[in-house]
Protein backbone atom coordinates (compact mmCIF):
# COMPACT_ATOMS: atom_id res chain seq x y z
CA UNK A 1 0.00 0.00 0.00
CA UNK A 2 1.65 3.35 -1.41
CA UNK A 3 -0.39 5.75 0.06
CA UNK A 4 -2.53 6.53 3.41
CA UNK A 5 -5.99 6.71 1.77
CA UNK A 6 -5.62 2.83 0.44
CA UNK A 7 -4.15 2.22 3.97
CA UNK A 8 -6.91 3.27 5.68
CA UNK A 9 -9.37 1.44 2.79
CA UNK A 10 -7.58 -1.67 3.94
CA UNK A 11 -8.35 -1.15 7.58
CA UNK A 12 -11.70 -0.75 6.92
CA UNK A 13 -12.31 -3.97 5.01
CA UNK A 14 -10.45 -6.61 7.31
CA UNK A 15 -12.79 -6.42 9.57
CA UNK A 16 -15.60 -6.09 7.54
CA UNK A 17 -14.30 -9.81 6.01
CA UNK A 18 -13.60 -10.90 9.51
CA UNK A 19 -17.14 -10.59 10.42
CA UNK A 20 -18.68 -12.02 6.63
CA UNK A 21 -16.40 -15.44 7.56
CA UNK A 22 -17.68 -15.21 11.23
CA UNK A 23 -21.23 -14.77 9.89
CA UNK A 24 -20.98 -17.39 7.06
CA UNK A 25 -19.69 -19.82 9.83
CA UNK A 26 -22.77 -21.78 10.25
CA UNK A 27 -23.86 -21.56 6.72
CA UNK A 28 -21.08 -23.59 5.17
CA UNK A 29 -20.15 -27.47 5.15
CA UNK A 30 -16.89 -28.20 5.77
CA UNK A 31 -14.29 -28.90 2.74
CA UNK A 32 -11.49 -29.80 4.20
CA UNK A 33 -8.39 -30.83 2.45
CA UNK A 34 -6.98 -34.73 2.92
CA UNK A 35 -4.51 -33.89 5.21
CA UNK A 36 -6.76 -31.54 7.72
CA UNK A 37 -8.59 -33.25 10.24
CA UNK A 38 -12.31 -32.34 10.97
CA UNK A 39 -13.28 -29.95 13.23
CA UNK A 40 -16.43 -29.31 15.16
CA UNK A 41 -16.11 -25.25 15.42
CA UNK A 42 -14.90 -23.70 12.13
CA UNK A 43 -11.87 -21.16 11.79
CA UNK A 44 -11.82 -18.23 9.58
CA UNK A 45 -9.10 -20.04 7.61
CA UNK A 46 -11.59 -23.38 7.45
CA UNK A 47 -14.39 -21.02 6.59
CA UNK A 48 -13.00 -18.75 3.74
CA UNK A 49 -11.95 -22.41 2.01
CA UNK A 50 -15.46 -23.49 2.58
CA UNK A 51 -16.79 -20.42 1.03
CA UNK A 52 -16.97 -21.07 -2.86
CA UNK A 53 -19.88 -23.45 -2.23
CA UNK A 54 -21.76 -21.15 -0.45
CA UNK A 55 -21.03 -18.57 -3.09
CA UNK A 56 -22.20 -21.41 -5.92
CA UNK A 57 -25.64 -21.69 -3.76
CA UNK A 58 -26.23 -18.29 -3.19
CA UNK A 59 -25.93 -17.64 -7.42
CA UNK A 60 -24.89 -14.02 -9.12
CA UNK A 61 -27.03 -10.86 -9.70
CA UNK A 62 -25.49 -10.27 -13.11
CA UNK A 63 -26.59 -11.44 -16.36
CA UNK A 64 -24.26 -13.99 -18.74
CA UNK A 65 -22.19 -11.82 -20.83
CA UNK A 66 -23.73 -11.45 -24.50
CA UNK A 67 -21.35 -12.55 -27.65
CA UNK A 68 -20.13 -9.67 -29.36
CA UNK A 69 -18.90 -11.34 -32.81
CA UNK A 70 -15.95 -11.65 -34.42
CA UNK A 71 -13.58 -8.11 -33.83
CA UNK A 72 -13.12 -6.23 -37.00
CA UNK A 73 -9.19 -6.29 -36.84
CA UNK A 74 -6.73 -4.15 -38.62
CA UNK A 75 -8.15 -1.27 -40.90
CA UNK A 76 -7.63 -1.78 -44.01
CA UNK A 77 -5.30 0.81 -45.70
CA UNK A 78 -3.26 1.46 -42.40
CA UNK A 79 0.36 1.60 -42.06
CA UNK A 80 1.59 -1.03 -39.79
CA UNK A 81 4.81 0.02 -37.88
CA UNK A 82 7.32 -1.59 -35.48
CA UNK A 83 7.49 -0.73 -32.16
CA UNK A 84 10.25 1.02 -30.90
CA UNK A 85 13.00 -0.44 -30.02
CA UNK A 86 15.34 0.53 -26.84
CA UNK A 87 18.96 -0.29 -25.21
CA UNK A 88 18.21 -2.78 -22.32
CA UNK A 89 19.53 -0.89 -19.59
CA UNK A 90 21.90 -3.23 -17.45
CA UNK A 91 22.94 -2.29 -13.52
CA UNK A 92 25.66 -3.77 -12.26
CA UNK A 93 28.10 -3.00 -9.97
CA UNK A 94 30.85 -0.40 -11.23
CA UNK A 95 34.51 -1.49 -10.61
CA UNK A 96 37.02 1.40 -9.61
CA UNK A 97 39.21 2.56 -12.51
CA UNK A 98 42.73 2.00 -12.20
CA UNK A 99 44.33 4.87 -11.03
CA UNK A 100 47.71 6.06 -12.62
CA UNK A 101 49.88 6.40 -10.50
CA UNK A 102 53.75 7.16 -11.45
CA UNK A 103 56.24 5.92 -9.18
CA UNK A 104 59.26 8.59 -8.88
Amino acid sequence: MRTPEQSERWSDLMPLMSWQLWLAQDLVIENRLPWQSATINLTPGRVAQSMFSLLVDIGTPTKIPKHRGKSPGWEKGKVRTKAPCYPTVKKRVSRRKKSSRLAI
